[in-house]
């Protein structure tokens, strides 16, 4: 389990929430809080979270496909291999891609939460990254095409497009997607924890794992369009 401590962030939140206190001293609230059972309540509120989004990449890609034409062979057992004039081929195609990372909370519960007296850390649901959308821009696609060569089918446009959105993925895990938005999560939750009675120091935020970059591949979801 890979955990999350506190950054100087939350205790800017910290400070503002003792400032909106009605009455009664810090230390008095908290053992007013501790003296029931908070949890109930705070797996209520985390749960009305739902689909928590804490991510969102904007990804441009530029695909390119290069090729040529060539003269291969022997000749008076010399081997030949002669790139023709006027047979490259070329094009360059660009992607936007747009990727969102988000913790799904539905399910949270009694089993996402350890107390250790007055210590509590909330053990996040894995998340997930969906790849909401593909696009490419048709009026900017580049392409060269020799004298002696035929254009681009549509079918070989398609397939280089494919290629391309698998390059996309296959990036992933270079994002640091899994870490942002554990901290990103945390940046929602704790004030929330805090306002149950427990100080920023005994709050930790964690995975139930530490990922590698591969595991980034399990989470990915294909919820986009293509156009």
């Amino acid at each position: 389990m890979t955990k999350t401590r506190l950054i100087p962030l939350y205790f800017v939140c910290s400070a503002l929430l003792a400032g909106c206190s009605c009455s009664g001293e810090p230390e008095q609230q908290q053992a007013q809080y501790q003296s029931i059972d908070t949890v109930p309540m705070l797996i209520m509120q985390i749960q009305k979270c739902s689909k928590l989004y804490t991510t969102e990449y904007q990804i441009h890609k530029i695909v390119t496909h290069d090729d040529v034409v060539k003269l291969q062979g022997s000749l008076l057992k010399q081997n030949i291999n002669i790139k023709l004039p006027l047979g490259d081929r070329k094009v360059a195609i660009p992607m936007d891609a747009t990727l969102k990372a988000y913790i799904d909370f539905s399910s949270f519960s009694e089993k996402n939460i350890e107390r250790d007296g007055q210590k509590i850390t909330i053990l996040l649901p894995d998340p997930k990254v969906e790849l909401t959308s593909t696009k490419i821009n048709q009026k900017e696609i580049k392409s060269y095409v020799g004298l002696v060569r035929a254009g681009f089918t549509d079918a070989e446009l398609t397939n280089y497009e494919q290629q391309g959105r698998e390059a996309i993925i296959q990036s992933i895990p270079r994002l640091g997607i899994t870490e942002m938005a554990r901290e990103n999560a945390a940046r929602t939750l704790v004030p929330m924890i805090q306002q149950m009675g427990y100080r920023e120091e005994d709050i930790t935020i964690a995975f139930r794992k530490e990922f590698k970059p591969y595991d980034v591949r399990k989470f990915l979801e294909f919820n986009g369009n293509e156009r």
